[in-house]
């Protein structure tokens, strides 16, 4: 027994220094499946006021009455990063849908320096704190997040994950068509 001991104390050790490959960061990082969720055109809730700051210093403020589609993300999110080209593509076929981002913990200048080099064609809102008025609603659960607003303000569908072309144009198409 005596011989095992001091194996045993190191094991003990080393365990106890180990993080398990997480950090505090990871640990409230929550990724989505890329799960969809509708709700019917009677049973939506209003969509809260989307203005405020962007990347680019500039006021926003959207006005309603058209499909919009709202997208929360983060420049050191890798789905994030990887959805970026449809969500562009996107806003760049459906014109008459307003595409707006909200900007969540990050730094505002490492996420302007990201849609400025990535030419996003939408404004980023850097006050995430516009998301506490989906939470009656469909909250963003995930980062990233997509949230399809009707032309009448009500919250009409939400992505958990990164969107897919395929699985937006769905999306829009059908809200557009109401």
């Amino acid at each position: 027994m005596k011989k095992y001991l001091p194996i045993l104390i190191s094991a003990l050790v080393l365990t106890g220094c180990g993080t398990s490959g997480t950090s505090q960061a990871e640990e409230s990082f929550i990724a989505g499946s890329g799960a969809v969720t509708t709700i019917k055109e009677g049973s939506r809730q209003k969509a809260p006021a989307i203005s405020g700051m962007t990347l680019s210093g500039e006021n926003y403020s959207f006005a309603g009455g058209q499909v919009a589609v709202v997208n929360v993300w983060a420049s050191w999110c890798s789905p994030c990063r990887a959805e970026e080209p449809a969500l562009s593509a996107l806003a760049k076929k459906y014109t008459d849908v307003a595409f707006i981002g909200i900007l969540t913990r990050d730094n505002p200048v490492n996420a302007e320096a990201f849609a400025r080099n990535r030419g996003i064609p939408y404004p980023t809102l850097i006050d995430d704190s516009i998301l506490v008025g989906f939470s009656k609603s469909l909250p963003a659960n995930a980062i990233p997040t997509t949230l399809v607003i009707d032309r009448n303000g009500g919250v009409a569908a939400r992505v958990s994950g990164a969107v897919t072309v395929a699985s937006l144009t769905k999306l829009i198409e059908d809200v557009s068509a109401e």
